[in-house]
This record gives C-alpha cells, sequence and structure tokens, in this order.
C-alpha cells in the first residue's frame, strides 16, 4: 500500500439503508463514504436463497479476485486471484459444493464468474454461509461493482468499480463487513467525566477491599 495511505485492516465497513427493504444503501469506511446497491429486496436477517435480499450481519472479507485481461494487479491487503474463464460458483442448494467455487463446465447450477457485462470485473467475497455452509441460506454473497444506475443485485453489495478499487487497496484480513441498520455510537466523554469516572472506579475499588479486609478480620 502506498506510504501515508490511512489503512482500514481492522475496522468495520458499515454498510447500512434507510429502511430494511431499501436497495439503495450507503457504505462507510473510517473516512470513506461511498453509495451501494444491496438486493432487490434490501437486507433481511433471515437469508434464503433465491430471496433477492443482502443477509444482515458481520461479515468476514475472504479474497479477491479480478480479471486479469481487464485491469491491473489491484493493491489491497486481501488475499487476491485471479479469474479465469471457468471459473464459477455452486447455487444449486443440494450440491455438495453448495456456496463454494467450482469450474465450468459444471453438473449442477453454477454462477459465471468470468462475465462480460463487467460486474465481477472485481470481486470481493464474503465469508457468509460459509462456516458452517447451511444448505439453503444463501450463496455468492459479494462485493462487486456495480451498473451505472446502481441496479438492485440478487443479494450483493454493490459499488462503482473506481470506489471498490479504492476501498480494496485499504482494506487487510481483520477488516470485517457490517450489514444491518445504521449503528449507535456511543457519545465521546469530555475530559471532566472520564476523571469523574476514574475516580468511581477507584473509590469502588478502595471499598472493595476494605470489605475484602472485614470479612477476612
Amino acid at each position: 500500500m502506498r506510504r501515508g495511505l490511512q489503512t482500514l485492516h481492522d475496522r468495520s465497513l458499515e454498510v447500512f439503508t434507510r429502511s430494511a427493504g431499501s436497495h439503495r444503501g450507503i457504505l462507510k469506511a473510517g473516512n470513506l463514504t461511498f453509495p451501494c446497491a444491496l438486493g432487490r429486496t434490501g437486507w433481511r436477517a433471515s437469508k434464503r436463497e433465491g430471496d433477492g435480499a443482502t443477509p444482515m450481519g458481520r461479515w468476514r472479507l475472504e479474497r479477491v479476485l479480478y480479471r486479469p485481461d481487464r485491469l491491473q494487479h489491484p493493491r489491497t491487503g486481501l488475499p487476491m486471484r485471479a479469474l479465469g474463464p471457468a471459473d464459477g460458483w455452486c447455487d444449486a442448494i443440494g450440491d455438495r459444493n453448495y456456496n463454494r467455487p467450482v469450474r465450468h463446465p459444471y453438473p449442477a447450477s453454477a454462477e459465471q464468474l468470468w462475465r462480460q457485462d463487467g460486474l465481477y470485473d472485481v470481486v470481493v467475497v464474503l465469508a457468509c454461509n460459509t462456516r458452517p455452509r447451511v444448505r439453503g441460506r444463501g450463496s455468492a454473497i459479494f462485493m462487486h461493482v456495480a451498473t451505472p444506475a446502481y441496479t438492485p443485485t440478487q443479494g450483493c453489495i454493490a459499488l462503482a468499480r473506481p470506489h471498490l478499487l479504492r476501498l480494496i487497496e485499504r482494506i487487510g484480513r481483520r477488516a470485517r463487513v457490517v450489514v444491518g441498520p445504521p449503528q449507535q455510537k456511543r457519545p465521546k466523554l469530555t475530559l471532566r467525566a472520564l476523571r469523574a469516572r476514574h475516580s468511581w472506579r477507584a473509590q469502588e475499588a478502595a471499598k472493595a477491599r476494605w470489605s475484602a479486609g472485614l470479612a477476612a478480620g
């Protein structure tokens, strides 16, 4: 990563919408704020295959996939692999490789990752329904390139290509993406309040030691 670039190795990437059913959202990561597209039915806590919802929760970012014929080796702190024409992802609920990468031709239903529309030129694989893998609880949940109109996805999180490339340049293995309602942040305490809290804790600790001494005596 470039020197002086603010990294987000252990930060949460917050994805939220005005309502659970909205497919237009905001992604916030440190001092970055980007518009994004979500599933056509918004986000949902109980994800099901084919419901068109982005799963609510906190997800690890596993790796980056990219099209080597369309862009140079991206900068990122995540593991990375170049895509090939045979790459796919199984979405057949009854198949033993459900929600796993596969190679085409594949005998069961599997999404093509080598796409002509450019949406998978850059992909971040999210660790959603992976450990354990539960049949029917969702497959191929990615962060990928959005259409110019931010068309709803089938459950993924989509950003403009420049925004996605800028984001992966600054994230590492400990970063997580959090999908759901806006996170409520605690107000920062003033120095006076911090000192008062510290004094109270010291007094409580002294009382506990005094009580313990009486009990021992």
